[in-house]
C-alpha cells in the first residue's frame, strides 16, 4: 500500500518557549506636567459638533410665533399699514443686532475635517496616480477659463420667441442652399438632394419593435434570397419557468410574396371581399438575450419623393391613400431586442404550441379604431397637447364637439 507523499513532509516544525522574567519592581507613575485648562477650550469639542446631526424640531409657526394682535391695520379698515409694508424709498433704520444677517454667509475656503481651511490642499503627485493629477489639472484649467466668460442676456419674452421662431423658418427656407452643407466626418461628400422630415401619419398609430438575430432565421444558406423573412410571425410564448417567442414562416415562396402582394394592393385597415388564408408554420423557438426599452435614437425612416401631380384623366378617379408632399417621413421604434436560437427541451412542455397559423383579416372593432385615432391625433390633431395636458391635470375628460374660428373642429374639456 502506497503511500502519498507531501511537500509538508519536509518542515520540521520548531517551538522555542521564550519565558519572560517577572519585572523585578512594581510599575512606576510617571507625573507628566500638562495644563487641564486645554480640556475646557472651545475648539476641542468642534470636531465633536460637526458630526452631531442637530435635531429639527419645527412647530406650527415654524419657530417664529408671530403675533397678529399687535398689527391694528389688520383688523380696522383703511387703517395704516406701514408697519408691515414700509416705504423702499424710506427703509426704517437697521438694528445693529440684525447687521450680520445681510452679511456673505458663504465661508471663504475649503472644507477639511469638519472645519474651514482657507490654504487649498497640498499636491503630493508621488501619493497620486497620473490619471487623477491631469483630470485635475483640466478641471481647473477649465474652471479658469469660465471665470472670464460673461453670460449674455436673453430675451425670454413673447415676442422674441416669435421672432427666434422666424427667424428659424427664414435660414431653413429662403437662406438654404446644398452648397453650404459640409458632411462633419467626410469632406468629399456633398449633399445631393433635401427633405423636410415629417412623421408618417399613415403608421404613427402602430408599434413597431426591431429585432436582431444572432443567426439568420430560417434554414437557407446566407447567399441565398429567402423573401418570406419579412413577413414572418413572432408570437410570445411562456412556460412555468421560461418567456420565449415562437418563430413562423410560410410553406413557400408563392405564399409569401402572395401575401405581400395583397397587403401592399389594399390601403391601410382595407379588408378584401374575397381572401384566402396563408398558412405559417412554425419553425423554432428564440429568447431573447437584451431588451431595450428606450429607443431615443433609432427611427424608421422613409424617403418620399412625393405623388406625381394629377392630371386630367385622374378626375373623377378616387384615390385609394391621399397625396403625399415631398419629405423624409418617420416612425420612433418603441422596443429593440436581440434573439438567439433557443435550445430544445424535450421535456419542456406547454398547452398552446401552435404548429401552423391560418391568418386572415378581419374589420377593426370599434374599441381598436378608437385606440387607433387616440395614438394618431398627437400627429393630426392640432389641440392635442393642450388637450393632452388639461386633461393630465384634471383626470376626468369631457369631450364635447366645438369649433373655433377657421372651421377647425376641436375637443373641449
Amino acid at each position: 500500500m502506497s503511500k502519498k507523499s507531501s511537500k509538508l513532509d519536509l518542515l520540521v516544525r520548531v517551538r522555542y518557549s521564550n519565558p519572560l522574567p517577572p519585572p523585578p519592581r512594581p510599575p512606576k507613575l510617571l507625573n507628566i506636567p500638562t495644563n487641564p485648562m486645554r480640556y475646557a477650550r472651545p475648539e476641542f469639542l468642534n470636531a465633536l459638533a460637526n458630526e452631531t446631526p442637530l435635531p429639527m424640531i419645527v412647530d406650527a409657526e415654524c419657530g417664529m410665533p408671530l403675533d397678529l394682535g399687535k398689527f391694528d391695520c389688520l383688523w380696522e379698515e383703511g387703517g395704516d399699514d406701514s408697519e408691515l409694508n414700509p416705504d423702499p424709498q424710506n427703509l426704517p433704520p437697521l438694528d445693529p443686532k440684525d447687521a450680520f444677517l445681510l452679511g456673505d454667509s458663504t465661508p471663504s475656503g475649503s472644507y477639511t475635517n469638519g472645519s474651514i481651511s482657507a490654504t487649498p490642499l497640498a499636491n503630493v503627485p508621488w501619493l497620486r496616480k497620473t490619471e487623477y493629477i491631469s483630470r485635475e489639472s483640466s478641471q481647473k484649467s477649465s474652471g479658469h477659463e469660465t471665470k472670464h466668460v460673461q453670460a449674455a442676456a436673453i430675451d425670454i419674452s413673447r415676442g422674441a420667441q416669435l421672432r427666434d421662431i422666424d427667424t428659424s423658418f427664414v435660414e431653413c427656407n429662403d437662406n438654404f442652399s446644398l452648397e453650404t452643407i459640409q458632411h462633419p466626418n467626410k469632406p468629399g461628400v456633398t449633399a445631393v438632394e433635401s427633405y423636410e422630415i415629417l412623421p408618417d401619419a399613415d403608421i404613427w398609430s402602430n408599434q413597431y419593435d426591431l429585432f436582431r438575430f444572432s443567426e439568420r432565421p430560417g434554414e437557407r444558406a446566407l447567399d441565398a434570397e429567402d423573401p418570406r423573412l419579412d413577413c414572418a410571425i413572432l408570437r410570445p410564448m411562456k412556460t412555468e419557468h421560461d418567456s420565449f417567442l415562437a418563430y413562423y414562416l410560410t410553406q413557400d415562396d408563392e405564399s409569401a410574396l402572395k401575401f405581400k402582394e395583397t397587403r401592399f394592393g389594399l390601403s391601410p385597415y382595407e379588408v378584401p371581399e374575397e381572401q384566402e388564408e396563408t398558412i405559417f408554420q412554425f419553425v423554432r423557438d428564440y429568447e431573447t438575450v437584451k431588451v431595450e426599452q428606450d429607443v431615443p435614437n433609432e427611427f424608421l425612416l422613409v424617403l418620399n419623393d412625393g405623388d406625381p401631380p394629377e392630371t386630367i384623366n385622374d378626375i373623377g378617379v378616387e384615390r385609394r391613400t391621399p397625396q403625399r408632399l415631398k419629405g423624409a417621413y418617420y416612425k420612433n421604434i418603441e422596443r429593440k431586442m436581440t434573439l438567439k436560437k433557443k435550445r430544445a427541451n424535450i421535456y419542456e412542455q406547454y398547452d398552446d404550441k401552435w404548429e401552423i397559423i391560418r391568418v386572415t383579416h378581419l374589420e377593426m372593432s370599434k374599441e381598436e379604431e378608437d385606440e387607433r385615432e387616440e395614438a394618431l391625433a398627437e400627429v393630426v390633431d392640432p389641440m392635442f397637447l393642450m388637450v393632452r395636458g388639461d386633461a393630465d391635470a384634471d383626470g376626468d375628460i369631457e369631450v364635447d364637439d366645438g369649433t373655433v374660428a377657421g372651421g377647425l373642429d376641436f375637443a373641449t374639456i
